[in-house]
C-alpha cells in the first residue's frame, strides 16, 4: 500500500575577522561535561550511512548531525530488553516514568529512536503522540543526562518527520528552542537547533514562525556561535547554518533576507572550519538561485527581465526553466557586490597549501566549483558541467546525483532540493531510503524529485515544483512524483 502510495505521490573554529571586529571573544569551556561531549563526539559524516555517487564528492563529515549519540552507536550497548521489545511496549515504558530510571530512559528512548529512524511508523504511533511528547519535553527540560537529552531531542525530530502533525511546533518549539540557549552542552545545543529545525517545518509552522527561527539560527551564526553561550564551537555554527538553509529552502521570496544574509554566510567562509565554510557557501548558492522564479503567464517577453548573457546561453534548456518548463527569470539582486562572492568563492574553490589536509581540500574543491557555477549564473544547479552531450549536442548542464544502497538513484538539479535533501538525511539518516519506499509523507511533500531504482542513471523529477510562492516548500499538500521504473 505505502509502495502505491509513493508511486502516486512521488574541531573548534577560529573567530573570523569580522567577528573579531565586533570584539567575540573566545571564553574557555564553560563544563567540564561540555569539553568532554566535544572530545568524545564521534565523526560521523553528514549523511551516514546512505551511499554516494562517486561525483558527489561534497559530503563531508561534520560530526555535527547529533553529536555522540546515534541510533547506530548507541544501540550496541543498549538494554537487551529494551532492544528486543516491540514498539508499543516500549512506547508504554517511556510513558511509564514514575519507577524509571535514567538508564531505563535512555535505554527505551533509544529503542524508539532506532525504530522510528529503522521504518516509517505513522500509524502505530496514532493517539500516543501528545503523551509522548510531554515524555520527551519533560526529559528535555531536565537534563538529567547528556544522552537522555540528546535522545529526545532526536526523538522529538523523528516525531515530527514521522507524524506531520500541525501541533508539534507549538507544543515544542519553546522547549527545545530553550535547550539550545540554555544547556550547559554544546552537544545538547547542536541537536536542540537540529529538532527546532525539524519541528519548525514539519510540526506546523507558519511563514512568520519559520522567518522567526531563521532570524534565531543567523544570531547564532553571526556571532560564531556566541548569541547561544557556544562561542567558536564548530558543531553548533555549523548545525545552525545547515538548518538556516534548510529553513529558508521552505520560503520562497527572500528578498528581504538576502543581503543580510549573504553578507553574514561571505563572513563565515573565512572560517577555518570546512565544515562552517562549505555549509556557508551552499547557502550563498540558495540565495543567489532564490533571487531568479519562473516567468509568470501573463508576463510578456519584454517585461520579464531576462538579458541573456554568454552565460545564460551556455546553459541547457532545463537549466533555464523550473520543473513544469517556466522559464527562469532574475527577480533581484542577491547581494549588491557579487564580484565579492565570486572572489571570495573562486579562492576556496582553488586553495592550495599544506595547512590544509587533503580530504578537506578535496572537498573545498569540489563544493566552492560547483558554488561558483550558481553565483554566476544562478540558473545553474549543483555540480554544473559546460562539457558537451554529444547525443544532443548541449551541455550536460546539473549533474549533481545521489546514490544510494549501489542501484538506486536521485538526481538533484537545484540547490533548494539538495539542501531540503540533506536535511532530511540528517534526521533519518540511513533509514531515508526506507522512509522513502515506506511512503513518508514528509520526504514526498517536500522533495518533488523520483528515485530511479535499478539503473545506471539519475532519475529526473516529473513532480511539480514546491517553490512557487512565498511559503510553497511547507509540508501542506502532495505532488505528484513521476517514477523511471
Amino acid at each position: 500500500m505505502r509502495d502505491l502510495r509513493r508511486r502516486a505521490l512521488e574541531s573548534n573554529k577560529t573567530v573570523s575577522r569580522k567577528a573579531q571586529s565586533r570584539g567575540v571573544s573566545t571564553p574557555n569551556s564553560r563544563t567540564p561535561s561540555a569539553q568532554s561531549s566535544r572530545q568524545s563526539s564521534r565523526n560521523v559524516s553528514r549523511h551516514p550511512s546512505d551511499d554516494e555517487d562517486d561525483e558527489d564528492d561534497d559530503t563531508r563529515s561534520v560530526g555535527t548531525a547529533w553529536s555522540n549519540v546515534s541510533a547506530e552507536e548507541s544501540g550496541a550497548g543498549e538494554d537487551a530488553e529494551s532492544s528486543r521489545a516491540p514498539l508499543q511496549d516500549v512506547i508504554n515504558e517511556l510513558i511509564d516514568r514514575k519507577r524509571s530510571s535514567v538508564q531505563g530512559r535512555e535505554d527505551y528512548l533509544n529503542a524508539f529512536v532506532r525504530m522510528l529512524t529503522a521504518h516509517y511508523q505513522e500509524e502505530e504511533l496514532g493517539s500516543k503522540m501528545d503523551e509522548l511528547l510531554k515524555v520527551f519535553a519533560k526529559s528535555i527540560r531536565s537534563e538529567t543526562s547528556e544522552k537522555e537529552t540528546i535522545l529526545a531531542l532526536r526523538a522529538t525530530s523523528l516525531m515530527a518527520v514521522t507524524m506531520l502533525d500541525d501541533t508539534i511546533y507549538p507544543s515544542m518549539s519553546s522547549v527545545v528552542k530553550r535547550a539550545a540557549m540554555d544547556s550547559s552542552s554544546f552537544a545538547v545545543k547542536t541537536a536542540a537547533i537540529r529538532t527546532l529545525s525539524a519541528c519548525t517545518i514539519f510540526g506546523g509552522a507558519g511563514d512568520d514562525s519559520i522567518l522567526e527561527q531563521m532570524n534565531f539560527l543567523m544570531e547564532i551564526a553571526m556571532s560564531d556561535g556566541a548569541y547561544v553561550d557556544a562561542a567558536d564551537d564548530s558543531d553548533t555554527v555549523t548545525a545552525a547554518i545547515e538548518e538556516w538553509g534548510f529553513l529558508a529552502s521552505h520560503i520562497e521570496d527572500l528578498e528581504v533576507e538576502s543581503e543580510e544574509a549573504v553578507e553574514a554566510f561571505a563572513d563565515q567562509l573565512e572560517s577555518s572550519e570546512t565544515s562552517v565554510q562549505v555549509a556557508a557557501g551552499e547557502n550563498i548558492a540558495l540565495l543567489y538561485e532564490k533571487s531568479y522564479t519562473p516567468k509568470e503567464e501573463d508576463e510578456s517577453d519584454d517585461e520579464d527581465n531576462y538579458n541573456a548573457t554568454d552565460d545564460d546561453r551556455s546553459s541547457t534548456p532545463s537549466d533555464d526553466e523550473d520543473d513544469n518548463g517556466a522559464k527562469l527569470i532574475k527577480r533581484y539582486d542577491a547581494y549588491h557586490n557579487t564580484h565579492r562572492i565570486i572572489k571570495q568563492v573562486e579562492a576556496l574553490a582553488h586553495i592550495s597549501g599544506r595547512h590544509i589536509n587533503k580530504k578537506d581540500k578535496r572537498s573545498l574543491h569540489t563544493n566552492f566549483t560547483s558554488i561558483l557555477n550558481t553565483v554566476i549564473n544562478p540558473r545553474r544547479g549543483p555540480q554544473y558541467s559546460n562539457a558537451i552531450d554529444f547525443e544532443t549536442n548541449q551541455s550536460y548542464g546539473s549533474r549533481k546525483t545521489v546514490k544510494f544502497h549501489r542501484n538506486s538513484y536521485m538526481r538533484v538539479d537545484r540547490w533548494w532540493k539538495w539542501i531540503r535533501l540533506a536535511g532530511m538525511r540528517r534526521v533519518l539518516g540511513g533509514g531515508f531510503i526506507d522512509h522513502y519506499f515506506e511512503g513518508n509523507r514528509a520526504i514526498l511533500e517536500t522533495l518533488p524529485v523520483s528515485l530511479d531504482v535499478g539503473s545506471s542513471g539519475p532519475a529526473f523529477s516529473g513532480g511539480k515544483s514546491k517553490s512557487g510562492k512565498r511559503g510553497a516548500g511547507r509540508v501542506k499538500g502532495a505532488d505528484v512524483l513521476g517514477t523511471s521504473h
